[in-house]
């Protein structure tokens, strides 16, 4: 029903920066709360950020406070997570959420890697 789409992760160096995208081509996601979080094997699924369907509210678990942003654009349809002072434990899949009514719907996700 929405489908998402994760761009823009990649390779770069500790202490660098990183601004991932998530569009939905065909879904209007502006009434849905958009989120990012992490995968790396044998981990469980990691919260990185949150925000409000309005853009209003944004959330940011203690562990990534200070060197992640979350920000949208409901009439470019798109959501941006902005990643700086990176650090290698920060190598992970980064995934895409939109969640409303009880439903969420994933990305596949975007890999970032942080190596010197």
């Amino acid at each position: 029903q929405v489908r998402l789409v994760e761009s823009e992760g990649g390779l770069v160096q500790p202490g660098g920066s990183l601004r991932l995208s998530c569009t939905a081509p065909g879904s209007n996601i502006s009434t849905y709360s958009m989120g990012w979080y992490r995968q790396t094997p044998g981990n469980q699924r990691e919260l990185v950020a949150r925000i409000s369907s309005n853009g209003e509210h944004t959330y940011y678990p203690n562990t990534m406070e200070g060197r992640v942003t979350i920000f949208r654009n409901n009439a470019e349809n798109t959501v941006w997570l902005q990643m700086d002072s990176l650090r290698l434990e920060d190598t992970a899949l980064y995934i895409c959420n939109a969640y409303r009514g009880g439903t969420d719907f994933w990305g596949q996700g975007t890999q970032v890697t942080v190596s010197s």
